[in-house]
């Protein structure tokens, strides 16, 4: 089983009206498909790198909106949308609809043009979506390798993930750094010494597993 990462351009009848607004200028750079749901009010969750009021247009550029919620989380806002329709090219949706391969978020629409994303499947059934793909526009394939289940994030207990949220809430990530481990034992009401244990174990895992993912790169 592969994992294959696709950059792919489509001429412009083919590009999303949400893309579109991204390519344009403006402060949304990258905008990224996390999830959406197999039901009929093709209901989306995106996240934009700009704030909510810079957010705001590129969502109401989709004719289909019924409702949005923007979410600002201090490095991008997250849009939960409503549509009656996703509004992608049919000719896209049938090479989707096609394919025997398999989706895995995000899909990240760039201000280049570009649309980024990962499919999995047998090589035979990722070579005839390639093909597919590339009557419709400019496709790269940029990483192959093979497909491993993997705990997420990074196999950490709900103890250790909690120290690294209030190490982060701290500020002990900051530059220079504003909290400290005494911070982090207050917030999970525990020794400092079992604070730092558990911040050290979490950032090993954390660690360990970007190491992993670069050598299979």
């Amino acid at each position: 089983m592969k994992r294959v990462q696709f950059a792919a351009t489509y001429p412009e009848r083919l590009v999303h009206p949400l893309h579109r607004q991204v390519i344009e200028s403006g402060p949304v750079t990258r905008a990224e498909l996390l999830t959406w749901s197999p039901t009929a009010d093709a209901t989306t969750l995106f996240w934009c790198d700009a704030d909510a009021d810079a957010t705001a247009p590129v969502v109401r550029a989709t004719d289909s909106l019924v409702d949005s919620e923007l979410v600002e989380d201090g490095g991008g806002t997250y849009a939960f949308l409503r549509q009656d329709d996703y509004e992608f090219a049919p000719a896209v949706l049938d090479a989707i609809a096609a394919a025997r391969v398999v989706f895995l978020p995000p899909v990240v629409f760039l201000e280049t043009g570009e649309v980024r994303f990962e499919a999995v499947g047998e090589a035979g059934a990722l070579g005839a979506f390639h093909e597919a793909l590339t009557d419709l526009g400019d496709v790269t394939i940029e990483r192959v390798h093979e497909f491993e289940r993997t705990a997420s994030p990074s196999r950490l207990t709900d103890r250790q993930r909690a120290a690294l949220e209030a190490a982060v809430a701290a500020g002990y990530y900051e530059v220079p750094r504003d909290g400290t481990i005494a911070d982090v034992a207050a917030a999970l009401d525990c020794s400092t010494s079992t604070a730092g244990e558990l911040v050290r174990k979490a950032e090993t895992a954390v660690i360990r597993e970007f190491v992993a993912a670069g050598e299979e790169d």
